[in-house]
């Protein structure tokens, strides 16, 4: 839509297509780290007001360089977003249906995903002008975040948070209480809290730096093929149907999303604590890698537009039934909490590197080795992953938070919890 209205080069199309993405990068690594010091409260909603200035700032630039300004606002906003989420959600989640609740706050994005295109679709079938149906796009995407920001700023300080860095009995029975409905009806402690605080952990020892090479790898990795071929399917139907509208390819897009990526998501809720996050994973690599050596290697599939899409289709519901949906929960389960929003935020900076990576080569790539060369480079990559999740990454399902992320604490107290928190050890979870 933009490229007859600000003459864009192929160049600014790969720029704006990625700088989001690469803006991302930064915000995940900063509210990461900013939540592991400041806690998760104080963050989480921050990120998502970024996000919705940024999408509103989008829809009334005026040239290039203001979306482009803009656009950089919206990738530190939606990196935010990755860093905070995955981890409140684990922290307050119990071992049972950990998995599920951080899959759904992750599945939750198809729908985002799908109504891109189907309003993309409805402006083009109804004639609204690309002039004014870019704006339209760029200002919606900002309802869906606004609608979450005052319940994101009245959510309370995690359990696991206030109990294993802040030392803080008190209020995490209190919190407790509340998450449990409880009101006020346990007593408050009228002696100083007893903790166990949770030594500091770094990433870089181990066996935390082993992980965060597996967790930050394998989003890097995913996320090359992921948004590649996202960003660049319109660009990969033109190539396919050079003399097709820009409805028909967008349609195209919006049924395959539809029939195939957004199942995956909901597939990968309901088996995430049944079959396990690194099962998952390393399966959907292997489909994607099979699918997309197929398109590679087998002579005349690019030649047969519906062949193509429908193995197209088997690597896009691979992704989300894998490692786009696993990537976004391991993260938040495998490390401690002193380091767990920085342990989630640099992976998903990988991630988000690994897809400004695409999203900017993969248009490059399709004009100088073609669709099966960039197949084979999805392939290849997809391979890899695979690889790293099996040698890199433990599987925490069925466990505590605690034992999933060799959480050690340090008894400072020895006398008897307030009600409503139990003792911090490797072994417990706090009413989880």
């Amino acid at each position: 839509l933009l490229t007859p209205i600000f003459n864009l080069s192929t160049n600014q199309i790969s720029l704006l297509n990625s700088i989001s993405l690469l803006a991302s990068v930064v915000g995940a690594m900063t509210f990461g780290k900013l939540m592991d010091r400041l806690g998760r409260k104080r963050m989480y909603g921050v990120e998502v007001t970024i996000l919705v200035v940024g999408a509103l700032l989008s829809a009334l630039s005026w040239n290039f360089t203001s979306l482009l300004i803009f656009r950089v606002i919206v990738g530190l906003g939606v990196g935010g977003d990755y860093a905070t989420s995955a981890v409140i959600t684990a922290e307050y989640a119990n071992r049972r249906s950990r998995g599920r609740l951080i899959g759904t706050v992750f599945a939750m994005q198809g729908f985002g995903l799908l109504a891109g295109p189907l309003i993309a679709s409805i402006f083009l079938a109804t004639g609204v002008s690309n002039g004014v149906a870019w704006r339209l796009m760029l200002a919606l995407g900002a309802v869906p975040a606004a609608s979450v920001i005052y319940l994101r700023r009245k959510i309370r300080e995690t359990p696991r948070f206030t109990l294993a860095v802040k030392g803080d009995a008190d209020t995490t029975a209190e919190t407790l209480r509340w998450t449990l409905g409880e009101g006020d009806a346990a007593p408050r402690a009228t002696q100083p809290a007893p903790v166990a605080v949770a030594l500091r952990a770094r990433l870089t020892s181990k066996p935390f730096l082993k992980r965060l090479i597996g967790t930050a790898g394998a989003w890097f990795l995913l996320d090359i093929a992921y948004y590649g071929n996202s960003v660049s399917s319109p660009l990969i139907l033109k190539t396919l149907q050079p003399n097709g509208s820009l409805l028909n390819h967008t349609l195209i897009s919006l049924a395959i999303f539809a029939v195939a990526a957004l199942p995956g998501y909901w597939v990968a809720v309901a088996l995430l604590d049944k079959l396990g996050r690194k099962r998952i994973q390393i399966q959907g690599f292997l489909m994607m890698f099979l699918a997309f050596f197929v398109i590679a290697l087998v002579p005349g599939v690019t030649n047969k537009v519906w062949v193509f899409l429908m193995l197209f289709a088997v690597s896009y519901f691979f992704v989300e039934f894998g490692p786009n949906m696993t990537t976004f929960v391991y993260p938040s389960e495998i490390f401690p909490t002193s380091i767990r929003g920085a342990g989630d935020g640099i992976s998903a900076a990988a991630g988000k590197f690994g897809a400004f990576l695409g999203a900017l080569f993969v248009p490059h790539l399709l004009n100088s080795i073609g669709i099966r060369g960039v197949m084979a480079v999805m392939g290849t990559v997809s391979i890899v992953g695979a690889l790293l999740t099996r040698f890199a990454l433990p599987e925490p399902m069925g466990l505590t938070l605690e034992e999933s992320s060799g959480e050690i604490y340090e008894p400072v107290v020895a006398s008897a919890p307030p009600a409503g928190v139990t003792s911090a050890t490797n072994e417990t979870e706090l009413h989880h």
